[in-house]
Parts: structure tokens; C-alpha cells; sequence
């Protein structure tokens, strides 16, 4: 039994599906369609960045989306494997979009149109032990909740500043992510009552598969709950970690990661390591794709 997963921000990186584009007529049409839709030309700076600009959250969210997606039909129109059989989609964070429009609950089209809002709103704007002991100190948030021994942090920049000195004292290793604003947590607010109304006035469907959602790390198949769901996601940590393994427990033994990088193969592996992973993002790695073994 097998699930489908789609990576989230910090996966991108210029020139990603690069190859997919010159090689696909149905993938450059895509990504065609896209700059139409936005209005800007979304494709250029994936192709050809610059970094900076490809990593702006307004344009990292789409990006990640289109090449996703594109690899999502590579993987229809390529190979003989029917993605309606996996037992659940699931993405992290704005993956959970990417898992949506490929499970037919929401177009292309609106797809791309909110993860540019989403970008742009959020754009605007032992750890939790150490965090409670520190709270008039800063104020800094569990954002996500990955895998065993890897959670992600979200505040503002002097608070997180102060938090990595902390972490230093600790011998916490620690990293910075580059986005461009405190997600998943209740600094985005402005931007929940922006997708709040994005959202509300945009039509879902019932999607073909189960979803698995970031806010709970449980399934779903209803479209007024996703919708609540997306909303909520805004300032709710991300439950990945308890999303695998919701999905483990319920006989998945296979994950194929469809989008850029190997991130959340990754940090699975931290999960579970006796599960199988494929990761797709190139035209080679069709051949690896295999729900035999």
C-alpha cells in the first residue's frame, strides 16, 4: 500500500524541472499557462532565478506548486502506475495544496492563484522546554513538527537570534531555513483572515483521494472541512511527523515524494526507517518507480 507526498517550501532551487520542461511539450504548456495565470513570468525565474527572487515566499509557494504538478502528470503520462490507487495524498504545508489540485479538489488554476495570495500574505508579516523557560526572553513558536529530533521554529528575527544564542549554550544544533517570514504561527494572523476569505469564495471539491491534513495528521475526504482545514493551517503547526505515522498505522508501507529535492524522504527516514521511499523529480528517477519490491 502506497502514499503520495508533496514537498513544501525549502525544496526549491533555480532550475529545478529544467530538464522536464525541454524534454515535455505537455510540462513547457504548463508552465506557459502558469506565467498566464499569474500575469509574470513565474517560469523564468525557476528556470533561470535569480535565488533571491526564487526564494521570495510569494514565488517560492507557485513555484513549488508548478513543478510538483508537473511532475505529478510526467509521472500519469510516462508510466503505467495509477496515483488513484494510493491509499492517501499528503504535502507539507503548501504541499497539502499541491496534493489537493492533483487529487482533483481544486483546479490548476485556483491552485496557483492562492499559493501567489498565501505567498504574499505570509510574506507581510530538548526545544519546548527551553522555549517555556524562555518566553519573556522571546517569543519564538514550534512551526513544525517534521520527524523524531527535527522540529522547525518560527518567530521574529531578533527573537530567533536570541533562541540560536540559547541553542548554541545547549549544543542544539540548528539551522537557518531560507524563507522570508515567521510561518505557522500567530504572527501570520493577518495573513489567515486574508486566505480566510480567499478560500471561502473559491470552489473545492471532494477530492479523489484521502487527503491527510498538516493541521490534525488525520484524513479527510470532505471539501467544507478541507477548506476550514487550509485556513486553519496558516498559524497551526505543521504535524508531519504524526501525519506518517498516522499513515504507517494504517498499513502505507510505501511513500512516493513527487517534487523537487528529497526533504521529506528525508526526515521519513528519521521517522521509519523500514518503509519504502521513491523520490521523483527527474526523468531518471521514472525507472525507480516500482510498488513490487
Amino acid at each position: 500500500m502506497f502514499s503520495v507526498i508533496f514537498p513544501g517550501q525549502g525544496s526549491q532551487s533555480v532550475g529545478m524541472a529544467k530538464n522536464l520542461y525541454n524534454k515535455y511539450r505537455f510540462i513547457k504548456e504548463l508552465f506557459d499557462k502558469a506565467d498566464e495565470i499569474l500575469g509574470f513570468y513565474l517560469s523564468k525565474i525557476i528556470l533561470e532565478g535569480p535565488k533571491d527572487e526564487l526564494d521570495q515566499t510569494e514565488n517560492t509557494q507557485p513555484a513549488i506548486f508548478l513543478v510538483s504538478y508537473s511532475i505529478f502528470e510526467m509521472i500519469k503520462r510516462e508510466t503505467e502506475l495509477d496515483l488513484r490507487k494510493a491509499k492517501y495524498f499528503a504535502g507539507h504545508s503548501l504541499g497539502e495544496y499541491t496534493a489537493l489540485a492533483s487529487a482533483d479538489a481544486l483546479s490548476f488554476s485556483d491552485t496557483l492563484r492562492i499559493l501567489k495570495i498565501r505567498g504574499n500574505a505570509m510574506q507581510i508579516k530538548n526545544i519546548s522546554d527551553l522555549l517555556q523557560e524562555n518566553e519573556k526572553k522571546y517569543e519564538c513558536f514550534i512551526a513544525n513538527d517534521n520527524s523524531n529530533g527535527q522540529v522547525v521554529l518560527s518567530g521574529r528575527n531578533k527573537d530567533l537570534d536570541l533562541l540560536v544564542e540559547d541553542l548554541k549554550k545547549k549544543s542544539i544544533k540548528n539551522i537557518k531555513l531560507p524563507v522570508s517570514a515567521p510561518f505557522h504561527c500567530k504572527l501570520m494572523s493577518s495573513a489567515t483572515e486574508i486566505m480566510r476569505k480567499e478560500i471561502s469564495n473559491t470552489e473545492f471539491k471532494n477530492p479523489n483521494n484521502i487527503i491527510i491534513s498538516n493541521v490534525t495528521g488525520k484524513e479527510t475526504n470532505n471539501s467544507n472541512q478541507i477548506k476550514d482545514l487550509l485556513i486553519e493551517q496558516i498559524e497551526s503547526p505543521v504535524r508531519w511527523r504524526e501525519s506518517i505515522v498516522y499513515m504507517i498505522n494504517k498499513e502505507v508501507r510505501k511513500f512516493i515524494e513527487i517534487g523537487p529535492g528529497k526533504v521529506l524522504s528525508g526526515l521519513i527516514k528519521r521517522i521509519d526507517k523500514s518503509v519504502n521511499l521513491i523520490s521523483v523529480n527527474e526523468i531518471e528517477d521514472l525507472k525507480n518507480i516500482n510498488l513490487n519490491d
